[in-house]
């Protein structure tokens, strides 16, 4: 994942790129007065062909463009794994035909960047903040990546179609306010639930709970093994195992998409845990329609989770309190309670089955 002082240097770039296209809308609205003199044989004729590598950024596109575009999302399905899709002759040769291509970058979709001719347009997020490859590729869970990428979209779809610039303008400010109510928020959920720890299989969702004040207390040996797409050791498997029987996380997140039988294991021992589990994809799930609808859905079940979590504590803590007596008579009668130490009765987290999930991490740091 990326570092603190890296997120910092994002921040920076993605609020410089927000500033300086904020700066340029009245240009984008002014590129009407333009085509007079340009002639009407320069202007775009009909929508424009968008082509991207992931239906994020796609669905993005079309709420940003309308009318004026005409979007192809070649990866669309939960049941696709982006991390090792192989694109089909067919989707290299959309690429290649279409005027504008939007990417995520930072390692994610290089299929799709070497795809690009040189007469289209490209559009990258991990550009649009200053993300590489080695990063946390998730980068649509970003409220900076959103905003950096609404206003690239805004400003190519303008340049393209200047006769609809008025239009592409006001759906921009549409989008614009739907974010801004979304990170408000998420900010008040920040203040509610700051600091809350939190774990995950992997670190799909990475962006979204910095965004709202979580805290990653994913064990640092399983972490650098997910990212890798490798199987964690079993010291880390039984620390990460240990941290969710323990409760000392309040919820596990789970990335659906990465499912595994280490993910199986950890979510199983959520389960007997009492601890939360919030599942989330990596592309957007079928039922909604914009990544804002998106991200708002995850925050509320982000919300239940930890509010479920809290409502459990106090039957833990009966539970440990009546333990700790049992074993306390136990000792006074000569005799060993046999779940000693295992107040939580999570007993070995290989047993029985679990709600399945994956575990794995992208380029992370």
């Amino acid at each position: 994942m990326i570092s603190k002082p890296k997120r910092a240097i994002l921040r920076v770039s993605a609020a410089l790129a927000s500033l300086g296209l904020t700066l340029a809308s009245g240009a984008c609205a002014g590129l009407n007065e333009q085509k007079t003199s340009q002639g009407a044989h320069s202007q775009q004729s009909g929508p424009i062909e968008v082509v991207a590598s992931i239906n994020q950024w796609g669905s993005l596109a079309q709420e940003i463009g309308g009318s004026a575009v005409h979007v192809t999302s070649i990866v669309n399905t939960t049941s696709v794994d982006a991390h090792d899709f192989e694109p089909k002759t067919t989707d290299i040769a959309t690429i290649q035909k279409a005027q504008v291509v939007v990417t995520n970058g930072a390692g994610y979709d290089q299929w799709a960047q070497k795809s690009i001719t040189k007469n289209a347009t490209s559009i990258s997020a991990a550009e649009a903040i200053g993300a590489s490859t080695g990063d946390n590729p998730h980068l649509w869970f970003s409220k900076d990546a959103r905003n950096a990428m609404a206003t690239e979209l805004k400003e190519t779809f303008c340049r393209k179609m200047p006769d609809s610039s008025d239009a592409i303008t006001a759906r921009y400010n549409s989008w614009q306010k739907k974010e801004n109510a979304l990170e408000k928020s998420m900010k008040r959920f920040a203040k509610e639930y700051d600091d809350a720890p939190y774990a995950a299989t992997e670190s799909v969702a990475y962006y979204l709970l910095d965004d709202l004040g979580l805290k990653d207390k994913t064990p640092k040996g399983y972490a650098r093994s997910a990212a890798a797409e490798g199987e964690p050791a079993p010291a880390d498997l039984q620390a990460f195992k240990e941290l969710i029987s323990s409760r000392n996380v309040d919820l596990l997140i789970n990335n659906t998409q990465e499912a595994s039988d280490t993910t199986n294991i950890l979510t199983g021992t959520a389960g007997r845990s009492e601890v939360p589990v919030v599942d989330v994809s990596e592309q957007m799930p079928e039922d909604v329609t914009t990544l804002t609808d998106w991200m708002q859905r995850l925050l509320e079940e982000v919300r239940k989770a930890l509010g479920d979590f809290k409502a459990s504590e106090a039957t833990h803590r009966k539970v440990d309190t009546n333990q700790r007596q049992d074993n306390a008579d136990s000792g006074a009668n000569g005799t060993t309670n046999p779940n000693a130490g295992d107040s939580h009765g999570t007993g070995d987290a290989n047993n029985g089955g679990a709600p399945s999930n994956e575990g794995q991490q992208d380029p992370g740091k």
